[in-house]
């Protein structure tokens, strides 16, 4: 077997990836297809003695898309592509609404009960056939730019595969070639046609309506890549590597295992390896979550794209290119984004029943009253009701505009729905996994204990940030941060030495100052034990405490910890309350997490795993059966993100985790959450609703547009009630859509 990944242009919905895979699928020697719309690309294994990849091209051809050639796929042609295309639906749309506007209102004005101004000449009662042609003229333009529509839509139909495009076909078809009917009467001199007959407007708004939803999703859609742009501009162009006793930056392709990379402070790490000589505090935040930096010396990894704080060190380049940790994830993320199956929408469920029946019963209606001796013209207006009542406008409202309404609700309250399967797919999640750092946790440390041996916590405090001066750990920072809201004040400093691993040294008013952990209070044989007991309290808690000591002896601890949001044990028990399911997912160490979960209330904690490791976990979640959501900020948050069936970030953490989510909560209140997962309740509960009452209208109007009541001495409903039938389905739709505006959590 051989594996090919085929760029594809001219896809527009999920709809189109499912009918190539079809295709793909049907042909002997293709033994799997997998075609992903967010890439744009077809990944396909084939027997190569049955197929060649050039007869591979052509079956996607044949299905009605266009093929980009590798030397046409490099990452500034596609987005070159892309934008040439969305400005050209752009392009499309305007030229539609500006023939579209002028039909609505030359159809609508005369109708109306108030006296608006209109064109003498195009008078329906003095001059109906002007009037219709006019209308004829500004449908036609329309039409032409919707021409996908129909080359979809029947091409589905005639596969007996119908979809949304089929059902916006048929629907406008029938309401076109009536009114090119109606036209033929007025010209033969029916003029009421011309007030009864003429359905050229509700063409033109259906396909301008349409065109608009196709647009913004493709505007959408168009950002897809940008999580990954974004993980690979992490990785530095070129690194400072030692070759033949010389030093000399080469570009980071040119790294090959086995090099010896140069590190300096503030740089960032090209590739994964093993330090060897040096030490130096690096963070790792963009990888990890963890916002404090971890402090390496000869014998430790460095990741690539983590950065250098302080130190300089020398490693050994191990892993390189595709094998490095960041690849990794570029990879985990495409793959994640690529395995989502699209959701299959409700109206696309009904039409592939709906629509044949309403074909059948409009031909055998039709052909049934000729048959019992009816005229043609009879028996066509039969047909042409049934097509014209059943004409799904309301079917294709019902799922966007409950979409368009729900995802402007969310934005209005800080929750942005990047596309409509996040918020139809939100109703279901059962499982929500929480990242811990800067998503249940504030991300950066604070000063959250004191404890001084003579009970001066404000001298002790002082002490202790006055010796950070001269520090760039965020460990130093906070504490500054607190002696600046505290107002203490902060003493002069000399002789600042950093101790990679264990802490700080300096000297203040002649005395010397340690800062650090209790490897260095017992390096300098300072007995850390008046102060074991708090030490291990406070970690048991989830901080880290920090011995202080002037002059040789201990002057006690200041703890430092990443705090919890205000609002995050709020929202979990909320979340428990709704009966879903809650859990933490985290790089961190066992006794920090539990600590963390248990102050949340959160009963299940997935700690000390790796970031390439978290999209594995979300999989193992999602194959119980449930339906995962995943909150999370960071880099290493990105392929759980695209991974979860529904990614949910927060807005003040990474621009690669907001890309690869579905969901991004501005306003970082994690009580978003639940106004997310309730609002996509809402708009479910309202499109189910807007599908029955649509379907109900067609269900019940179908049988008497064939006729039903008219054979048993009834009337017989003519096309233009007919119409009011199917705009009366279509308002009603849209009123009960705008009801989703006054939704509260």
């Amino acid at each position: 077997m051989q594996s090919i990944t085929i760029r594809i242009g001219g896809m527009t919905c999920a709809a189109c990836a499912a009918g190539i895979e079809r295709a793909l699928r049907k042909n002997e020697g293709i033994a799997s297809a997998r075609v992903n719309l967010a890439s744009e690309s077809a990944q396909i294994e084939f027997d190569e003695r049955a197929l060649s990849p050039a007869r591979i091209r052509d079956i996607i051809l044949k299905a009605g898309f266009s093929v980009i050639e590798p030397q046409q796929a490099s990452p500034d042609q596609l987005r070159e592509r892309k934008r040439r295309e969305l400005n050209t639906a752009r392009v499309k749309l305007w030229f539609c609404a500006a023939f579209t506007l002028p039909l609505l209102y030359l159809a609508m004005a005369p109708m109306l009960p108030v006296s608006l101004p209109f064109p003498g000449f195009l008078d329906p009662m003095a001059h109906p056939f002007a009037f219709a042609v006019t209308q004829l003229l500004l449908c036609l333009p329309v039409l032409l730019a919707g021409y996908r529509f129909y080359t979809v839509g029947f091409t589905s139909l005639l596969r007996l595969r119908p979809n949304m495009d089929s059902l916006i076909a048929i629907g406008t078809s029938a309401a076109f070639l009536y009114s090119i009917y109606s036209l033929v009467r007025i010209y033969a001199g029916d003029h009421m046609a011309a007030h009864h007959g003429l359905y050229f407007e509700s063409t033109a708004t259906i396909i301008t309506l349409v065109m608009l939803g196709k647009f913004l999703e493709q505007r959408s859609r168009n950002h897809t890549g940008d999580a990954i742009q974004k993980l690979m501009g992490l990785t530095p162009k070129n690194g400072l590597v030692v070759r033949d006793g010389q030093e000399q930056q080469v570009p980071i392709e040119q790294i090959v295992p086995g090099d010896v990379v140069i590190v300096k402070p503030g740089e960032r790490i090209p590739v994964d390896g093993t330090i060897t000589e040096g030490e130096g505090s690096v963070d790792e935040s963009m990888l990890t979550g963890e916002s404090l930096p971890v402090d390496k010396a000869a014998g430790d990894k460095v990741v690539g794209g983590s950065v250098n704080k302080n130190g300089y060190f020398r490693f050994e380049a191990t892993r390189v290119g595709k094998d490095t940790a960041l690849s990794q994830i570029i990879r985990l993320v495409e793959e994640a984004q690529g395995s989502k199956a699209p959701i299959a929408k409700l109206a696309d469920i009904i039409s592939g029943w709906f629509v044949p029946a309403v074909l059948l019963i409009a031909v055998l209606a039709g052909a049934g009253w000729f048959l019992a001796g009816r005229d043609v013209e009879f028996s066509l207006t039969i047909f042409v009701s049934v097509l014209v009542i059943a004409c799904p406008c309301a079917l294709g409202l019902a799922t966007p505009t409950a979409i368009m309404v729900g995802t402007g609700k969310g934005a209005q309250n800080g929750v942005l729905f990047k596309n409509a399967e996040a918020l139809e797919v939100a109703h279901k999640v059962r499982t929500i996994v929480f990242d811990k750092t800067g998503t249940i946790t504030e991300g950066k440390p604070q000063v959250t204990d004191l404890w001084a041996v003579s009970g001066d916590e404000r001298r002790l405090l002082g002490l202790a940030a006055s010796a950070e001066q001269g520090s760039e750990h965020p460990l130093g920072e906070a504490i500054l941060a607190r002696a600046k809201e505290d107002g203490v004040p902060l003493l002069p400093i000399t002789g600042f030495h950093s101790l990679t691993g264990r802490g700080i040294e300096v000297q203040i008013e002649g005395e010397t100052v340690l800062l650090g952990n209790r490897a260095l209070m017992e390096e300098r044989e300072i007995s850390p034990a008046p102060a074991l007991e708090q030490a291990e309290r406070l970690a048991g808690e989830g901080k880290t405490p920090m011995f202080l000591a002037a002059g040789g002896t201990l002057q006690g601890l200041v703890a430092v910890a990443d705090t919890i949001k205000e609002h995050s044990a709020h929202t979990v028990r909320e979340l428990h309350r709704l009966g879903l399911r809650t859990a933490m997912l985290t790089g961190d160490n066992r006794a920090t997490a539990a600590a963390i979960a248990k102050a949340v209330g959160i009963r299940e904690v997935l700690s000390e795993v790796l970031p390439h490791q978290k999209s594995e976990q979300v999989r193992q979640l999602m194959a119980q059966g449930d339906t995962v959501a995943m909150v999370g900020d960071g880099i290493n948050d990105a392929p759980a993100l695209a991974q979860a069936d529904v990614g949910i970030a927060i807005g003040s953490g990474t621009d690669v985790a907001i890309e690869s989510a579905d969901i991004v909560l501005v306003r970082s209140d994690l009580r978003d959450v639940l106004y997310a997962i309730n609002l996509s309740r809402a708009t479910i509960r309202n499109i189910k609703q807007n599908l029955f009452w649509a379907f109900c209208y067609n269900t019940v109007g179908i049988p008497v547009a064939a006729g039903a009541l008219y054979l048993f001495g009834g009337p017989l409903m003519s096309p233009m009630l007919a119409a009011a039938a199917m705009s009366l389905s279509s308002v009603s739709v849209v009123l009960n859509a705008l009801r989703l505006g006054r939704f509260r959590l």
